[in-house]
This record gives structure tokens, sequence and C-alpha cells, in this order.
């Protein structure tokens, strides 16, 4: 499954609500409680904030005359837009009530990966989240992403590779899905090896659930991670490490090795693909 970055409002802030904010708005016009979404940046995300917007894509003008605070919000969001020295921006005031980019998908589940998160974490913690919730661009998302996908971005392996590759924001990782994860080498697996890896990142979902009132912030930091779900996560990673190696591997200059090999293999396969492709086109265009 592909990787995106999350919605972009570019709204000047318009759109976006405090917990104090959503309720006297709704108190104040009760027909924008439909409108009305939760959102998650990475902030939210790590450290348990609460934060709402505005989700107006579908919105009629009748339905938007009958909120006029709503409606200044759109208005302000219009007139920022007019206001830009780009002119994509400027064409964007002509559908002010919508997200500047939409990425958003409109069923099922997906994957959650925030692109800043502090360097101190051996891994960057990730979560399924309901297409209900709108995910902004301060994180990168899997729309439909896989129990397995899960299990595999969870590992030391894949989290060891982005730290060799990925940019830093100061030192904190910046994890990008075009160098990061288009870039891992994912393993070959059998039906019953994937298995066995969606059912020990099944585990770390519940060892979560003990400790509910945390965030994840706090359950992924070195010096308050709970003993359990050390446990769950090194169960995972010494099977993921061993769909690359039986033996698995000594340390992370071992994984290393072993992930740059195995992309340099993939990226010569390719090529080799490419030309291939191109040969057989000009032989059927000689004939």
């Amino acid at each position: 499954n592909k990787m995106i970055r999350g919605s972009l409002a570019n709204d000047g802030g318009n759109y976006f609500l405090t917990l104090e904010e959503k309720n006297e708005l709704i108190k104040k016009e009760p027909k924008s409680l439909k409108w009305i979404r939760k959102a998650i940046g990475s902030e939210e995300f790590l450290k348990g904030k609460q934060r709402w917007c505005l989700w107006l894509n579908e919105i009629s003008q009748d339905e938007l005359r009958e909120m006029p605070s709503v409606e200044k919000r759109v208005e302000n969001v219009r007139n920022l837009r007019l206001s830009s020295k780009k002119e994509a921006t400027r064409k964007l005031a002509e559908t002010p009530q919508r997200f500047d980019e939409i990425k958003q998908p409109k069923n099922g589940n997906y994957i959650v990966v925030p692109r800043v998160t502090s360097e101190r974490r051996r891994y960057i913690p990730l979560d399924f989240l309901s297409h209900e919730i709108i995910c902004t661009d301060r994180n990168q998302m899997i729309p439909n992403g896989t129990m397995y996908e899960f299990g595999i971005l969870n590992s030391i392996m894949h989290n060891e590779w982005m730290r060799l590759v990925t940019g830093r924001l100061e030192s904190r990782y910046n994890y990008s899905g075009t160098i990061v994860y288009n870039t891992f080498p994912f393993p070959t697996v059998t039906d019953e090896q994937k298995k066995h890896i969606e059912h020990l990142a099944e585990e770390i979902l519940l060892t979560r659930e003990d400790f509910a009132g945390d965030t994840l912030a706090k359950l992924y930091d070195p010096d308050t991670m709970p003993e359990s779900l050390k446990i769950a996560h090194q169960n995972l990673d010494d099977a993921v490490d061993k769909l690359y190696n039986p033996k698995g591997f000594a340390d992370t200059a071992s994984r290393l090795a072993h992930l740059l090999e195995r992309y340099e293999s993939l990226i010569n396969t390719e090529k080799q693909q490419v030309i291939d492709k191109k040969a057989k086109k000009m032989k059927t265009k000689k004939e």
C-alpha cells in the first residue's frame, strides 16, 4: 500500500478548533456539529492532545448560510487565499470551504506515522485510526494499511533503516514516505510467516491497551516504556529479523549491511527489467 502525507488545510487556522471552541460553536450553531471532525497532527497523536476541525467539503451554500459563524470562517479563508502571492493558492479561493490538499480516505482505517518524532525513541510510535479522524499534513499515512505492514513498520529492522536514511529536523527524526518507506526493502514472505507477523503486531496493540491512560509519547519514551511493551516489540523484532535471515542479526551494523545489500539487489533487478522492456519494445518495432 502507498504512503501519503495527510491533508493540508492552508486555512490560516480558521478551520481548526480547540475543545472549548468546538463546544462554543455547537452551542451557538447546533447544525455545525455535523461538520466537525476530530483532527490529528503529530502533537495530538503522540501527546494525546485534543483538536477538532471543520470538514466542509460537501457543504452547500444554503447549509453554510444557516451557520453565520462557520460562514465567517470560510470567508476568512477565501480572503486569505486571495491575498496570496501564489497563483495556485489564489485559485483555491474559488473553493474556500475545502482544504488545500485533501488526502483523507473515505472508508476503513489508516496507519498513521508522525512525520517528526524524538530521536531518543527506539521505535517510531504508529497506530491505526478511523477514516473519520482527519489526518493533517504533520503525519504520513497508509490508507487501508494492513496489520502485516503495521508489523513490519514497527520492527527494529524498519526503524534502523529509518535512522540511516531519514532527514532530521534539528536532531529529531523527520520521516519521509519517499525517502524511508518507498526505499525500505520489504522481506519476501509466505502466508504463514505473514500471519505470524500480524499476530505479533496485534500483540503490541493489545499490550498498549493495558496502558490506555498513557500517551504514545510516554509509552515509547525509553525511560518510561513498560516492560511488557518492550517484550512485545522484541518478539516482533526477532520474527522480522528472521524473515531476512533465519539466524537473525547480532547488531545494528549487520542489519543495515543486509538491508543495503538487499536494496542494491532490488535496484539492479529493477534496472534490468527496464532495460529488458526497452529491448523488447525495440525488437517489436523492428519486426
